[in-house]
């Protein structure tokens, strides 16, 4: 049953990895990961502020 639940946590950390590229303009910026555990969403600030502003 240990056997098991080792293998499932492996996966689970393939899955878990943060990368700073934000969704919508593709570029790295260190605020994607913030945003990411605040909101929900992988965008930076910049990307974040005009969806505020033109949310179209």
């Amino acid at each position: 049953m240990t056997k098991d639940f080792d293998d499932q946590t492996n996966n689970d950390e393939e899955v878990l990895q943060l990368d700073n590229f934000c969704e919508e303009c593709k570029k790295e910026d260190p605020s994607v990961s913030q945003n990411l555990i605040l909101a929900g969403f992988k965008t930076c600030n910049s990307c974040k502020l005009s969806k505020t502003i033109f949310p179209i």
